[in-house]
Protein backbone atom coordinates (compact mmCIF):
# COMPACT_ATOMS: atom_id res chain seq x y z
CA UNK A 1 0.00 0.00 0.00
CA UNK A 2 1.53 3.47 -0.80
CA UNK A 3 1.60 6.31 1.73
CA UNK A 4 -0.68 8.03 0.01
CA UNK A 5 -3.43 5.45 0.16
CA UNK A 6 -2.82 5.09 3.43
CA UNK A 7 -3.47 8.48 4.43
CA UNK A 8 -6.58 8.26 2.64
CA UNK A 9 -7.43 5.31 4.66
CA UNK A 10 -6.38 7.12 7.54
CA UNK A 11 -8.28 10.25 7.25
CA UNK A 12 -11.36 8.52 5.98
CA UNK A 13 -11.65 6.34 9.07
CA UNK A 14 -10.11 8.62 11.40
CA UNK A 15 -7.49 6.21 12.57
CA UNK A 16 -3.94 5.37 11.75
CA UNK A 17 -3.14 1.93 13.14
CA UNK A 18 0.37 0.23 13.85
CA UNK A 19 -0.25 -1.66 11.07
CA UNK A 20 -0.37 1.43 8.85
CA UNK A 21 2.21 3.20 10.77
CA UNK A 22 4.56 0.15 10.35
CA UNK A 23 3.99 0.22 6.28
CA UNK A 24 4.77 4.37 6.41
CA UNK A 25 7.72 3.51 8.15
CA UNK A 26 9.17 0.20 5.52
CA UNK A 27 7.99 2.98 2.91
CA UNK A 28 10.37 5.69 4.54
CA UNK A 29 12.93 3.22 5.42
CA UNK A 30 12.99 1.43 1.82
CA UNK A 31 12.68 4.38 -0.48
CA UNK A 32 15.77 5.87 -1.44
CA UNK A 33 14.19 9.45 -1.92
CA UNK A 34 10.00 10.34 -1.33
CA UNK A 35 8.14 12.29 -3.90
CA UNK A 36 6.90 15.28 -3.94
CA UNK A 37 3.13 13.77 -3.31
CA UNK A 38 4.32 10.92 -0.74
CA UNK A 39 5.73 14.15 1.38
CA UNK A 40 2.42 15.97 0.86
CA UNK A 41 0.76 13.08 2.30
CA UNK A 42 2.58 12.56 5.24
CA UNK A 43 2.26 16.29 5.92
CA UNK A 44 -1.93 16.00 5.55
CA UNK A 45 -1.46 13.12 8.12
CA UNK A 46 0.58 15.35 10.27
CA UNK A 47 -2.03 17.83 10.40
CA UNK A 48 -4.91 15.86 10.71
CA UNK A 49 -2.92 14.12 14.11
CA UNK A 50 -2.34 17.50 14.97
CA UNK A 51 -5.98 18.74 14.66
CA UNK A 52 -7.26 15.43 16.31
CA UNK A 53 -9.11 14.19 12.94
CA UNK A 54 -7.05 10.95 12.89
CA UNK A 55 -6.01 9.48 16.04
CA UNK A 56 -3.11 7.18 16.28
CA UNK A 57 -3.40 4.21 17.96
CA UNK A 58 -0.68 3.05 20.29
CA UNK A 59 2.07 0.77 19.55
CA UNK A 60 3.64 -1.44 22.29
CA UNK A 61 5.82 -3.78 22.72
CA UNK A 62 3.27 -6.19 22.25
CA UNK A 63 0.39 -6.41 20.38
CA UNK A 64 -3.09 -7.93 21.19
CA UNK A 65 -4.12 -9.16 17.46
CA UNK A 66 -7.87 -9.59 17.96
CA UNK A 67 -7.88 -5.50 19.00
CA UNK A 68 -6.52 -4.71 15.15
CA UNK A 69 -8.84 -7.34 13.52
CA UNK A 70 -11.98 -6.34 15.85
CA UNK A 71 -10.84 -2.66 14.66
CA UNK A 72 -10.74 -3.20 11.49
CA UNK A 73 -13.78 -4.72 10.96
CA UNK A 74 -15.98 -2.51 13.06
CA UNK A 75 -14.49 0.65 11.34
CA UNK A 76 -15.33 -0.75 7.74
CA UNK A 77 -18.82 -1.79 9.14
CA UNK A 78 -19.48 1.75 10.56
CA UNK A 79 -18.32 3.62 7.43
CA UNK A 80 -20.86 1.18 5.51
CA UNK A 81 -23.53 2.30 8.13
CA UNK A 82 -22.64 6.15 8.16
CA UNK A 83 -22.69 6.19 4.32
CA UNK A 84 -25.51 4.78 3.68
CA UNK A 85 -27.33 6.71 6.85
CA UNK A 86 -27.31 9.62 9.31
CA UNK A 87 -26.71 7.62 11.58
CA UNK A 88 -22.96 8.34 13.78
CA UNK A 89 -21.64 4.98 15.59
CA UNK A 90 -18.84 5.45 18.10
CA UNK A 91 -15.76 3.01 16.79
CA UNK A 92 -14.29 2.44 19.91
CA UNK A 93 -17.67 1.99 22.05
CA UNK A 94 -17.84 -0.95 19.20
CA UNK A 95 -14.68 -1.97 19.72
CA UNK A 96 -14.62 -2.73 23.50
CA UNK A 97 -17.82 -4.16 23.33
CA UNK A 98 -16.89 -7.03 21.00
CA UNK A 99 -13.82 -7.12 22.46
CA UNK A 100 -14.88 -7.91 25.68
CA UNK A 101 -16.75 -11.33 24.22
CA UNK A 102 -13.51 -12.53 22.19
CA UNK A 103 -10.37 -13.72 23.02
CA UNK A 104 -7.17 -12.35 22.92
CA UNK A 105 -4.18 -13.34 20.74
CA UNK A 106 -1.16 -11.83 22.18
CA UNK A 107 1.74 -11.67 20.04
CA UNK A 108 4.88 -9.75 20.83
CA UNK A 109 7.15 -10.64 17.24
CA UNK A 110 5.80 -10.10 13.68
CA UNK A 111 6.12 -13.67 13.02
CA UNK A 112 3.95 -14.10 15.84
CA UNK A 113 1.37 -11.41 15.01
CA UNK A 114 1.01 -13.02 11.71
CA UNK A 115 0.33 -16.54 13.02
CA UNK A 116 -2.19 -14.93 15.30
CA UNK A 117 -3.92 -13.39 12.39
CA UNK A 118 -4.17 -16.20 10.22
CA UNK A 119 -5.09 -18.01 12.90
CA UNK A 120 -8.14 -16.01 13.69
CA UNK A 121 -8.79 -15.33 9.95
CA UNK A 122 -9.16 -18.99 9.44
CA UNK A 123 -11.04 -19.99 13.12
CA UNK A 124 -12.30 -16.28 14.51
CA UNK A 125 -13.79 -14.19 11.07
CA UNK A 126 -17.66 -15.42 11.41
CA UNK A 127 -16.87 -15.08 15.19
CA UNK A 128 -15.15 -11.54 15.15
CA UNK A 129 -18.04 -9.90 12.65
CA UNK A 130 -21.00 -11.37 15.06
CA UNK A 131 -19.95 -9.40 18.00
CA UNK A 132 -19.19 -6.06 15.82
CA UNK A 133 -22.63 -6.59 14.04
CA UNK A 134 -23.68 -7.14 18.11
CA UNK A 135 -21.89 -3.85 19.34
CA UNK A 136 -23.46 -2.04 16.37
CA UNK A 137 -26.68 -3.07 17.15
CA UNK A 138 -26.29 -2.01 21.04
CA UNK A 139 -24.56 1.09 20.03
CA UNK A 140 -27.77 2.31 18.08
CA UNK A 141 -30.05 1.35 20.21
CA UNK A 142 -28.70 2.89 23.06
CA UNK A 143 -29.74 6.54 24.67
CA UNK A 144 -27.68 9.32 24.38
CA UNK A 145 -24.51 9.04 25.96
CA UNK A 146 -24.02 11.30 29.62
CA UNK A 147 -21.96 14.36 27.75
CA UNK A 148 -19.97 14.51 30.72
CA UNK A 149 -18.24 11.19 30.78
CA UNK A 150 -14.51 11.03 30.06
CA UNK A 151 -13.54 9.37 26.97
CA UNK A 152 -9.51 7.76 27.15
CA UNK A 153 -7.44 9.28 24.85
CA UNK A 154 -8.42 12.25 24.55
CA UNK A 155 -6.04 14.44 25.93
CA UNK A 156 -4.63 17.88 25.31
CA UNK A 157 -2.67 19.52 22.76
CA UNK A 158 0.11 19.25 24.25
CA UNK A 159 -0.37 15.06 23.82
CA UNK A 160 -1.01 15.65 20.49
CA UNK A 161 1.71 17.52 19.84
CA UNK A 162 3.70 14.74 21.30
CA UNK A 163 2.24 11.75 19.23
CA UNK A 164 2.90 13.91 16.17
CA UNK A 165 6.69 14.47 17.56
CA UNK A 166 7.43 10.48 18.00
CA UNK A 167 5.85 9.04 14.92
CA UNK A 168 8.37 11.88 12.82
CA UNK A 169 11.26 11.18 15.19
CA UNK A 170 10.10 7.20 14.51
CA UNK A 171 9.46 7.34 10.83
CA UNK A 172 11.51 10.14 9.08
CA UNK A 173 14.79 10.61 11.08
CA UNK A 174 16.65 11.56 8.28
CA UNK A 175 14.38 14.62 6.27
CA UNK A 176 15.41 16.85 7.67
CA UNK A 177 18.96 17.24 8.66
CA UNK A 178 21.11 18.65 11.95
CA UNK A 179 22.58 21.99 10.83
CA UNK A 180 26.55 21.42 10.92
CA UNK A 181 28.49 22.93 13.64
CA UNK A 182 31.03 24.99 12.72
CA UNK A 183 34.77 24.36 13.59
CA UNK A 184 37.57 26.35 14.81
CA UNK A 185 37.52 30.05 13.33
CA UNK A 186 34.61 32.63 13.07
CA UNK A 187 33.90 33.75 9.42
CA UNK A 188 32.36 37.16 8.57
Amino acid sequence: MSIEKIVEQALQDGYLTPAMEAEVARICDTASELSIEEYMALDRLMGSLLTGEVVAVPRKQFINVMEELVLTEAIARVAEIEASSNQVLDVGDIAAYALNRLPPLYATTEEGATYQRQKAKEELQEIIAQQVREAITRNIAQPEIDPSRQLLGKGSKTDVVKQVSSLLQAYAPTIEPKPEKRSGSNQS
